[in-house]
């Protein structure tokens, strides 16, 4: 048995060695092909600037295609920050929220449908500042009229006018103060790091201020059904679970979403 398995390994070993050395003639001309592929392929691609800046004719400067796709990839992360910051998002989400508070409804509608809601409406609100930035920086960026530096400058003021339109005067001067800017002779050369804080604080004092006359009607119904109750003796039962289908029933009767999308709107000046 021990003669017979060792005749087999021999016959095994003269059988595979004259393959095993055409393979290792096969692997060492496809390693020789890949040196060569790739040291042609290295002298025929010449690699790419990483950071280059160019002036052009007219004095500005033009930034290579990695600086210009970094700054995109920059401004997609911080889009929902400036969403939040410099249009009316802030104004409607947070009305929205306190009307669902206000009427008693926990996770009705849910988040995600008020939140889809905010972002339509500001868009609707936005259009206008919208189409301008897109007339006045967009479409001549596109067109190769002017730089991207020259664009970015061209797209904000449309936002910037917006901005100082819906800010109070007093959330304005607190912030310049805090910042200690001077200098400025007139608002519209206030800075957006000024402008944009002092832009939020007054978006939330406007909102807030049309939460509570949101919460008069719910609360009046409220302080009733709870007397109601108390009258009754039926102290032991939530005056919630009462009050909430008349809540309802009244914000249906007066076409509520229609009046608190019309306010929003309305309190843009549309």
């Amino acid at each position: 048995m021990k003669i017979s398995s060792l005749r087999f390994l021999l016959l095994l070993v003269i059988v595979f060695i004259p393959f095993s050395s055409v393979w290792a003639q096969d692997a060492g001309g496809l390693s020789s092909s890949v040196d060569a592929v790739t040291q042609i392929a290295a002298k025929a691609v010449p690699g790419i600037p990483a950071m280059t800046v160019t002036t052009n004719a007219s004095g500005g400067q033009d930034y290579t295609v990695t600086i210009q796709i970094l700054a995109v990839m920059t401004v997609l992360t911080l889009l929902p920050s400036f969403l939040m910051m410099m249009t009316a998002f802030t104004r409607v989400i947070v009305v929205l929220a306190i009307l669902r508070q206000a009427i008693g409804l926990q996770s009705t509608p849910s988040n995600q449908i008020i939140l889809g809601l905010a972002i339509f409406l500001t868009i609707f609100i936005m259009l206008p500042v919208f189409e301008q930035a897109n007339t006045q920086a967009l479409q001549p960026y596109m067109n190769e009229k002017i730089t991207s530096l020259e664009a970015i400058d061209a797209a904000s003021k449309p936002f910037h006018e917006f901005m100082l339109s819906q800010t109070r005067e007093t959330d304005l001067d607190l912030f310049m103060r805090i910042s200690n800017t001077t200098g400025i002779q007139t608002p519209e050369e206030t800075p957006f790091f000024v402008l944009a804080p002092a832009f939020l604080t007054s978006e939330l004092k406007t909102a807030f201020q049309m939460g509570f006359v949101l919460f008069i009607p719910f609360l009046v119904i409220d302080l009733v059904v709870a007397s109601v109750l108390m009258a009754m003796g039926m102290m032991m039962l939530s005056p919630i679970i009462i009050s909430l289908p008349f809540k309802i029933m009244l914000f249906v009767l007066v076409d509520g979403w229609v009046m608190i999308v019309g306010t929003l709107a309305a309190s843009y000046g549309y």
